[in-house]
């Protein structure tokens, strides 16, 4: 993983954007995460009291450090939705390693997406219980503290989440608000929603000229529920799982990808004929003629209500 993706409203891009070629992201404590439920994964809380308070009294509260939060991909269609404005915002795209390089006491891990707490844990809490070794109460803090930042209901799992946990001497406060601004040279791309005012889309390339990388914005096809990008000259890219790749395969009649070995996209390759045929197969179309369609959409209307 090299890339991780940072989603983002359209009236914050000068918050985090800024003109000097350095980006601002929020951290947050774990206590403050959008999931209230993320620390119910460590061990199963509906066990006897007395491992329970042993839990307690290894564990105590988790350490709270500061993290911000990021998507390993930039297609994530309810990413977009969510916390870029239903498609109006942006996306970020940084070079993980200079994250890391920026932040020498930093950690990326990424999050696992679970149905109920860890089992494996919930044993290791046992047994550190019953035998009383350091290296069980160890691997049982190491475990707890794992399961609170890199753990989440499998029902977030859209998000495809990606966390960096940073120290508290690598973000300044501004009231209650954490802060970390990002070295030079670790956004390598910025990306506008399919739905960006074309004023976004026109500040967003001023930006990555400015920060001098590149320019992309997300488009919805017509063939493919997988979105592509254009880049600032027309080029399509997509998503292959690590980054941003020229296209290979493209329609040569509205350029948007397709499937290996096509030169043009089924819908480019209607033609009157097509359309002609397909008026022709309408039996509503006959039934309208006549004058018959609208009590028979009627009676069939009558007839799911009746079910």
């Amino acid at each position: 993983m090299s890339n991780v993706y940072k989603y983002a409203g359209p009236d914050t891009l000068d918050l985090i954007v800024k003109d000097d070629g350095i980006a601002t992201l929020k951290c947050s404590y774990p206590k403050g995460f959008n999931d209230p439920f993320e620390l119910f994964l460590t061990i199963d809380y509906q066990t006897e009291p007395g491992l329970l308070a042993y839990y307690e009294e290894i564990i105590g509260e988790i350490p709270q450090l500061p993290t911000t939060c990021f998507s390993r991909s930039p297609a994530v269609a309810p990413m977009w939705a969510h916390y870029a404005n239903n498609l109006q915002g942006f996306a970020i795209q940084f070079d993980e390693p200079s994250l890391q390089e920026g932040f020498p006491d930093s950690g990326f891990g990424d999050v696992s997406y679970l149905d109920g707490p860890s089992k494996g844990l919930s044993d290791l809490l046992e047994k550190a219980y019953v035998l009383q070794k350091p290296r069980y109460i160890a691997w049982l803090q190491q475990g707890a503290f794992q399961a609170a930042y890199y753990t989440k209901a499998d029902y977030w799992s859209y998000e495809s989440e990606r966390r960096m946990i940073v120290g508290e001497n690598e973000v300044r406060s501004i009231g209650s608000v954490m802060l970390m601004d990002t070295p030079r040279g670790s956004v390598t791309a910025l990306i506008a929603g399919p739905r960006a005012s074309g004023e976004l889309c026109r500040k967003l390339q001023k930006k990555a000229d400015l920060f001098e990388c590149e320019y992309f914005q997300m488009k919805i096809g017509r063939s493919s529920i997988n979105p592509f990008f254009l880049d600032a000259s027309g080029i399509a890219y997509q998503f292959d799982g690590k980054g941003l790749v020229p296209s290979r395969d493209l329609c040569d009649a509205c350029q948007e990808p397709v499937r290996v070995g096509a030169a043009t996209c089924s819908w480019c390759l209607i033609n009157s004929s097509h359309r002609d045929e397909a008026a022709g197969r309408n039996t509503f179309r006959m039934m309208a003629h006549y004058g018959i369609l609208d009590d028979y959409l009627k009676r069939i209307r009558r007839m799911h209500s009746n079910k």
